[in-house]
């Protein structure tokens, strides 16, 4: 028997052509996803415009979720929360949010596991267990959606830096987007998502030729290539230079800003010697930057420590003397486990055996 597909992976075309097959007006087809992304229902029943007869075609032809919450945690100070789901398959994803003043942001996941293997990361030592379609991707979104909608609030911004790589799950990554991008759908602007990347260079260039605003951050974490390895295997395979030129590529298309990711390790990488690098990098391609630096998180398997204040102050202050902007990230969550490089689903049992994409 066929799997039935899930709804959130078929785009606005894929429906214009299932309501065609069913005999129904093409019409039928953005009643639908405006179900879906703008009122937010989760089960056949609710599209009462409908007939009842497409209804129960919808109910028989797909499924309205892959992602069951089977545990929730809160930070001490309730600003961040952090669920984990579980996938048909067994496999298991983690999504957190982030209340801020003014904003309501998601750390989204796109893959179960992650191959980049960075060592100071919770998810790369699962390795990657699979890719996430782009319904599931988009599902972890409406699933907050819904439940910040319950007191009058609403998502305002998401950024892809949940488990996985998502360049390395560019097609999915980017249906996923251009679903809650849609200006008929969830109406999420551009310029309120961000997409986080280890520096897979040819997906780089491939997301500059796409033309979108997206916001594109870059997991950096060193200026030279043996240091970068070192952190972040699959350097290697782009170095610098080439990732400094797709970062180039890609402001000029878009004149978006580039914010450069950078965990601030403790006698590792926290150094003026790295800051006075990074400067001339930036400079040297002509970019306008915007450097995050991370206080590191525990991993556990990793033995670095955070750089203390001073080192992260002194780092912070050579950046703004030399006229790149310079964040010190407050770190978020980090008692649910829920900081940067922290997600690594949590070791639930089932029967006395752990499921399959747990940490």
């Amino acid at each position: 028997m066929t799997e039935r597909p899930l709804v959130y992976d078929l785009t606005l075309e894929d429906w214009e052509r299932w309501v065609e097959t069913q005999g129904e007006p093409r019409y039928r087809a953005l009643q639908i996803w405006e179900g879906l992304y703008r009122h937010l229902w989760s089960h056949p029943e609710q599209f009462s415009h409908l007939p009842k007869a497409l209804r129960r075609r919808l109910d028989e032809a797909f499924v309205f979720s892959h992602l069951t919450p089977v545990k929730v945690r809160h930070s001490r100070d309730g600003e961040t929360e952090k669920t984990l789901f579980h996938l048909p398959d067994g496999s298991a994803v983690e999504t957190v949010r982030m209340r801020y003043v003014r904003r309501r942001t998601l750390c989204i996941s796109t893959q179960a596991g992650c191959a980049m293997g960075c060592v100071f990361c919770a998810t790369g030592k699962l390795g990657l267990l699979r890719n996430l379609s782009p319904g599931e991707i988009v599902e972890q979104v409406l699933y907050y959606a819904r439940r910040l909608r319950e007191t009058g609030d609403r998502v305002t911004n998401i950024v892809l830096m949940g488990m996985g790589e998502p360049l390395h799950n560019y097609e999915a990554t980017m249906q996923a987007l251009g679903i809650l991008n849609h200006p008929q759908g969830f109406r999420l602007g551009a310029r309120r998502i961000t997409l986080s990347t280890v520096g897979l260079v040819p997906r780089i260039r491939q997301l500059a030729r796409e033309g979108k605003q997206y916001n594109l951050a870059v997991s950096l974490h060193a200026a030279d290539d043996d240091l970068r390895t070192a952190l972040i295997p699959v350097a290697r395979r782009y170095p610098l230079r080439e990732l400094f030129a797709a970062c180039q590529e890609y402001f000029q298309r878009t004149k978006r800003r580039i914010t450069f990711e950078w965990t601030m390790i403790r006698d590792v990488n926290d150094g003026l010697e790295q800051a006075e690098k990074l400067v001339r990098w930036i400079k040297e391609f002509g970019l306008l930057a915007h450097v995050n630096l991370i206080p590191l998180n525990p991993v556990p398997g990793y033995a670095g420590q955070p750089s203390p204040r001073t080192r992260l102050e002194a780092f912070a202050a050579y950046l703004e003397e030399h006229g790149i902007p310079c964040t010190v990230r407050v770190r978020r969550g980090i008692d649910i486990q829920a900081g940067c490089g922290q997600l690594a689903g949590e070791r639930l049992q089932e029967g006395g055996r752990p499921l399959v994409g747990t940490g």
